[in-house]
């Protein structure tokens, strides 16, 4: 393949995650053993190899330009075994892989294969998980659940994105157009035809750093078990409940509560990382179907807000930033300063991986989660993927922001089947 220039937004992911690690790891249970385990996985890393995405490695090519992805083939050496385990000891095990994270210079995604596995949700008997770590350079979570579907057998290939290596020369051009956006979008929020941006929310308790003992847990649910609404705002409207309740145990007041979720950018995709974060509140203090209701009203408008084109012209003009800017901005970060607000108080990743049609070593997938990554101002996060008609809420969280990780999972867990 030809060599092709990162997206400004991809280098930074891939430079910001030498101060804070930000590999996605895709967790994947199957229902069985396989009966040859080299032979199952020497089929998924031939299946790699069939895959130009999954090939990727990134090349530096000076300050002054962005690297660049190139054809690295694939070392047999991505594919690692562990022990055999229980699903809790497989959680407890990917709770401290996150600390290990990828060089995407030399390999951009890892796969960690357990069997058997006793304990897998839905799985009866013996069972194996598969755990894709994806560098967040590589893939959103839209991407890096095709690829890893891909690795299990869907046939559906991931194609590649291309960015234009004078991308950057038409920056004067596209922030011209991206203020004359900004001042339409101010236009249209006064006239309320669209919405404002979203207040930022008190810190509280689960923004606190991530410190202590941390946790994933995991609960399981059958689509047709959760309320008559979408996946994504049925499990807002618990964890609004839950996480209340959680907070103010704790000595916290959680009027205030609201979520960060990443949603999918409108338009045609221009980079490996196709989305931005949206806050929503939560309000915890109204009955359960208002608070549906509001929910699913503001994720609307959020949605609505993004496909602006005052907004898409500001994406334009982002994604053209020089390279020795966007570097210069990820080396100011400090991990270290707090602020007194954030977008929300926890954050929410949501995505349906498809249809239940994946397989490992001719076991077929029963379940998938993931461990959504902790950040200095977020030591509680939670992951909603479904796949066929299973779906997952993953709690990933710090003593330092829950305290007691499984009594406020507990709470989720009674606030899903309630509705209340």
């Amino acid at each position: 393949m030809t060599a092709r220039r990162l997206a400004a937004i991809d280098a930074q992911n891939l430079w910001m995650s030498a101060a804070m690690p930000n590999d996605q790891f895709l967790i994947y249970g199957f229902a069985g053993v396989a009966g040859d385990l080299p032979g199952a996985l020497a089929a998924v890393v031939d299946r790699a190899r069939a895959c130009g995405e999954l090939r990727l490695r990134v090349r530096e090519r000076g300050r002054l330009r962005f690297p660049e992805w190139v054809d690295g083939g694939i070392d047999a050496r991505q594919v690692l075994t562990h022990a055999p385990e229980d699903w809790a000891g497989c959680l407890e095990t990917v709770t401290a892989l996150t600390g290990d994270r990828l060089d995407a210079h030399t390999s951009a995604w890892r796969l960690h294969v357990f069997s058997p596995v006793r304990g897998v949700p839905g799985v009866t008997g013996p069972g194996t998980v598969a755990v894709v770590q994806v560098s967040h350079a590589l893939a959103d979570g839209m991407r890096s659940s095709a690829l890893a579907a891909w690795l299990f057998g869907r046939q559906a290939q991931v194609p590649p994105v291309t960015v234009a290596p004078w991308e950057s020369a038409t920056l004067p051009v596209r922030a011209v157009r991206a203020a004359r956006g900004h001042r339409a979008l101010m236009r249209d929020v006064a006239a309320g035809r669209v919405a404002p941006q979203a207040d930022p929310r008190p810190v509280l308790r689960s923004n606190a750093a991530p410190e202590g003992e941390r946790g994933l847990r995991v609960l399981v649910r059958g689509r047709g078990e959760l309320a008559d609404t979408t996946v994504t705002v049925a499990v807002l409207a618990a964890i609004s409940r839950a996480l209340a309740d959680h907070l103010r145990a704790l000595g916290d007041d959680p009027a205030t509560l609201g979520a960060e979720l990443p949603m999918a950018s409108p338009g045609p995709r221009r980079a490996h990382n196709h989305f931005g974060n949206v806050g929503v509140g939560l309000h915890p203090g109204l009955p359960y179907a208002e608070r549906t209701a509001r929910i699913a009203e503001e994720l609307a408008q959020r949605r609505a807000r993004a496909a602006h084109p005052g907004l898409r012209a500001a994406a334009l003009a982002s994604a053209a930033v020089p390279a020795p800017l966007v570097r210069w901005g990820v080396t100011a970060f400090d991990p270290t300063v707090r602020s007194p607000t954030a977008t929300g108080n926890t954050v929410v990743t949501s995505v349906h991986r498809g249809a239940a049609d994946l397989r490992f070593g001719g076991a077929p997938v029963a379940v998938t989660t993931g461990c959504p990554s902790l950040s200095p101002m977020m030591g509680l996060t939670h992951g909603v993927h479904g796949i066929g008609d299973t779906i997952a809420v993953s709690v990933h969280a710090a003593a330092s922001a829950v305290g007691d990780i499984d009594a406020y999972v507990d709470r989720l867990s009674v606030a899903l089947d309630r509705r209340s």
